[in-house]
């Protein structure tokens, strides 16, 4: 459960986007979402597959 301190005299609108931000970081939404449909081992591993190659492309480019 997330719980936000409210200072005395804080603006509301100042622990609402605290709230937001907690929650956001938790992931819930985007594990929610990842849940949602299912895709296949195989294809989970192309998508790794090609981030790995994404990500050397872009540590090769650096060191240029």
């Amino acid at each position: 459960m997330i719980i936000v301190q409210v200072k005395e005299g804080e603006n509301i609108e100042r622990a609402i986007k605290k709230f937001k931000r907690k929650f956001d970081k938790t992931g819930v939404v985007k594990e929610l979402r990842r849940r949602q449909q299912f895709d296949k081992p195989s294809e989970l591993k192309r998508i790794k597959m090609a981030h790995a190659k994404y990500v050397q492309s872009l540590h090769a480019h650096d060191d240029m």
